[in-house]
């Protein structure tokens, strides 16, 4: 079992975001300059809009990075709801807009098959994140990995290869409301550097008590039992 890494401590968001977009970049670049392209991958929501924002103007060689996301709700992208829209309408910006964006969702027949096509994808694209930043919600769930659903253990079994889940909607009002697409915990434990941004006291509780847990049913302590390279980053301002 890995030990809790230290939780990096900052005074607000701005230093907070400044922080995590320096080292996504600094990794990404790394990646250019090694291999001649690189693979990121971030998460939707609000969390993550500071951090792309500043992602976005960094000087980078964007043309040759490919961007994805940790998971995506089954809708299409003109659904408030999709977190594709988030990362075209924040991070796809500025400089940044030269990069090639490879989404999670397509209009299959099921959820199932789109994440088929999407894990395609991504192998086609390297199969390793060079550079991934993660958000965990008040529940402990990061990615698309659900307290009781039904696809978490496989989700977090470290033995299978890296690839996309179909996710469905919980069961009697559970999270999540709308089928979503994942990848899993072996694509983390392969990544070149995992970054979680927490912020507000409530997660930062979350996250102490859950790094306590079982990593076969808790996402948190399965990162940490699985060596998964991560980082917390963590600021009070919510």
């Amino acid at each position: 079992m890995s030990d809790t890494p230290p939780i990096e401590t900052f005074a607000g968001v701005d230093a907070w975001a400044e922080a995590i977009a320096a080292r996504l970049s600094e990794t990404l670049a790394g990646a250019v300059r090694d291999t001649g392209a690189a693979l990121f991958a971030g998460p939707g929501g609000s969390t993550p809009a500071p951090i792309y924002r500043r992602l976005a103007a960094t000087d980078l060689d964007w043309s040759k990075i490919a961007v994805t996301l940790v998971d995506e709700r089954y809708v299409p992208e003109t659904s408030p709801e999709s977190n594709a829209r988030l990362i075209r309408d924040v991070l796809l910006q500025d400089r940044a807009a030269t990069a090639r964006f490879i989404p999670l969702y397509t209009p299959e027949v099921t959820v199932d098959r789109a994440a088929i096509v999407a894990a395609h994808a991504l192998a086609e694209a390297g199969g390793r994140f060079d550079a991934v930043l993660l958000g965990m919600g008040e529940d402990g769930h990061i990615c698309s990995m659900f307290p009781e659903s039904p696809t978490l253990k496989t989700l977090l079994t470290p033995t299978l290869k890296p690839t996309v889940l179909g996710v469905p909607h919980g069961r009697d009002g559970m999270a999540p409301s709308l089928e979503r697409l994942s990848i899993n915990l072996p694509y983390l434990m392969s990544a070149g550097r995992v970054i979680l941004g927490l912020k507000g006291a409530a997660k930062r509780r979350v996250f102490e008590e859950q790094a306590k847990g079982d990593p076969k049913v808790q996402p948190i302590a399965a990162l940490l039992a699985a060596g998964v390279p991560l980082e917390v980053l963590w600021t009070e301002e919510s």
